[in-house]
């Protein structure tokens, strides 16, 4: 009898990492294939995997390939995501369509997020998390990151939540759903490109050391919570786009959104890529700078938190 497919696949350094008890990050693959252009989207990725190294941490780069979801990637598979012509954009409800049908996928915050779960990884890495959208009341548009933030035991370090969508109305719902919500280093919640969003951090935590402790007291014996917990991580000072002067930029690119007619998974692609042009590619930029801060960081988290696990448990 032939042995069945293994449909989930870790690459062996990530899981020698693992299995040793190493420090993991898991990254998402959406921003390789549909977040910027090539070449820069592939070596961005490779860059972003050597920050994550240089600070102690083993990359996982997380895709699905020929329907094999991969927790960590070769040179070769960067590659087919930032050139293959149909690489589909993976939320959490499509894995199971892509592994059934061999297809690509570049999977984003959710999917990410649970595949990493299933490896054993409990530090992310992204850009900006999901959230509402902006018009949800009528729409009912609400991100599957924060459903899978809810279940999935799993910190995502983002630069906040992403400024096309309606920042007040995610943090209500995050609050809803039980999601920590930390600030590293600051009173403000970021906005993405920002930060600032006009709205307080719920709670604030200085370095890697505090929050790694918070991620031990939410997943330890005490509680036994199972949620994943959201770090948002401002941009650095310098790279940042002022709120005000974004907010203006991302109304026009709502609006040209509302006259295209542009739904569903499309949305967040087209808003990115419209603020792009709109700011003459200050905004790549800045996404560029927010991702390299983040993966530092996130690298940092990681190597805390398995420093502090004798401690907890």
């Amino acid at each position: 009898m032939t042995a069945p497919v293994q449909r989930v696949r870790t690459s062996a350094e990530v899981h020698a990492a693992l299995r040793d008890g190493r420090p993991v990050v898991a990254l998402e693959s959406t921003i390789i294939s549909h977040g910027m252009p090539y070449p820069t989207n592939v070596e961005m990725a490779r860059e972003v995997e050597g920050i994550v190294r240089s600070h102690g941490a083993v990359p996982a780069t997380i895709a699905v390939l020929d329907g094999i979801a991969h927790v960590g990637l070769e040179p070769d598979q960067l590659e087919v995501l930032a050139t293959h012509p149909e690489v589909h954009k993976a939320t959490t409800r499509d894995l199971p369509w892509l592994l059934a049908t061999g297809r690509h996928g570049a999977t984003t915050v959710a999917a990410t997020m649970r595949l990493a779960s299933l490896a054993g990884i409990r530090v992310f890495a992204t850009g900006g998390i999901g959230g509402v959208h902006r018009g949800a009341g009528t729409s009912f548009d609400i991100s599957a990151d924060l459903t899978e933030m809810a279940a999935v035991p799993v910190a995502v370090v983002s630069a906040g939540v992403k400024s096309i969508l309606d920042i007040g109305l995610t943090l209500e719902r995050m609050e809803t759903l039980g999601i920590p919500v930390v600030v590293n280093g600051s009173d403000d919640f970021p906005s993405f490109y920002s930060r600032t969003s006009g709205f307080p951090a719920p709670r604030r935590l200085d370095g890697p050391a505090e929050i790694a402790r918070l991620l031990h007291a939410t997943w330890g014996h005490d509680l036994g919570l199972h949620t994943g917990v959201s770090i948002a991580n401002p941009i650095p000072a310098e790279h940042e786009i002022p709120a005000a002067e974004i907010s203006q930029v991302i109304e026009e690119a709502l609006a040209e959104l509302d006259r295209q007619g542009v739904v569903g998974q499309d949305v967040t692609p087209f808003l990115l890529a419209n603020v792009v042009e709109r700011t003459g590619g200050r905004s790549l930029d800045a996404n560029l700078a927010l991702v390299r801060n983040n993966a530092a960081f996130a690298a940092q988290v990681a190597f805390e938190f398995v420093a502090q696990t004798s401690e907890w448990w």
